[in-house]
């Protein structure tokens, strides 16, 4: 292309060399009679139209190359497939560990995760009614199965990812001194978040647990419902309310304090996943599936407190 361009103006310019050559003989019209500086005149008229259609050949010539040039860039661009992108709903515990996993998965394999956090029994309801998604991460096995029942997950791709736990959190400022659940029945306590219990299955050991050590009822006129785990955390953050039970994969990275509940206190938060039967990525997002229980994966999972049932605790 580059070559092309320098021949059409190397052409271009001999013409025009021509020209003021011509023009200078011409210019010193004694040396000629009048009937040799007719003839010349007449080629130096022949010429300069020539070379004015020359240079708007040139013209046209560069102006088309340039058009095929730039499409046939703007062709080989658009042949080049966009790297596959995958959305995974997850539960909204997951938050921390599952954004760190996408970046590490996204600069080894080429696949970009979008991630869509909320309640696990919020998500299945949007997955049952057409969410656009190709992975479903849940808060418990539970709503994995119901989908399945659905058919609207694969079933073959069913797997457990982890086993999640509850803690006591407080802000690292608070005068409240809390070690165990029955700490909160006391008067000084005046607010208590917990992720909604009617679809939030970390709400719900909330409340199991609260109900095994005897203080549910006292505590219930106290309680303030997130959404989901992580904005019952965050109203404890913000001082909107004094404590919050909330997840521990949350409160690992947190500023506060928190204190662990006893997980015999609440049935097994097992976690599974599953792909959605209704996604556009699913190959893509099998490799993100197996990249959470990988080699590589699992330290991640476990630096955010969540371990496989037989996996040592994490200290």
């Amino acid at each position: 292309m580059a070559k092309t361009f320098c021949a059409i103006a190397a052409i271009n310019g001999v013409l025009v060399s021509s020209v003021v050559i011509l023009q200078s003989i011409l210019q010193r019209g004694a040396d000629f009679s009048p009937r040799d500086i007719f003839h010349k005149r007449m080629f130096l008229h022949r010429v300069q139209t020539q070379t004015r259609s020359c240079k708007a050949f040139a013209v046209i010539v560069l102006i088309s190359f340039s058009v095929i040039y730039g499409c046939s860039r703007k062709s080989a661009s658009s042949q080049q497939p966009n790297p596959p992108e995958i959305i995974v709903a997850a539960a909204a515990d997951l938050a921390p560990a599952f954004e760190e996993l996408g970046k590490q998965f996204e600069q080894e394999n080429g696949i970009k995760v979008t991630f869509s956090f909320g309640s696990t029994g919020t998500l299945a309801k949007q997955i049952e009614n057409g969410l656009p998604a190709d992975l479903f991460a849940a808060a418990n096995v539970e709503y994995v199965e119901a989908l399945e029942r659905q058919g609207l997950i694969l079933p073959e791709t069913k797997t457990l990812y982890a086993r999640g736990r509850i803690t006591i959190w407080t802000r690292a400022d608070s005068p409240l001194k809390i070690e165990r659940l029955e700490d909160l029945a006391r008067p000084e306590v005046r607010r208590i978040a917990i992720a909604n219990p009617e679809h939030a299955p970390y709400g719900n050991a909330a409340r199991q647990a609260l109900e095994s050590v005897g203080v549910w009822k006292t505590i219930e006129p106290k309680l303030v419902f997130g959404e989901n785990v992580r904005q019952a955390l965050q109203y404890a953050e913000t001082g909107n309310a004094d404590a919050a039970i909330t997840a521990l994969s949350l409160s690992v990275q947190s500023a506060g304090r928190w204190v662990l509940v006893p997980e015999e206190l609440h049935k097994p938060l097992d976690q599974g996943l599953a792909i959605i039967k209704s996604g556009k990525q699913q190959d893509a997002a099998r490799r993100f599936a197996e990249f959470i229980n990988s080699a590589r994966g699992r330290p991640i999972m476990r630096k955010y407190g969540f371990i496989l049932p037989g996996e040592e605790p994490v200290n």
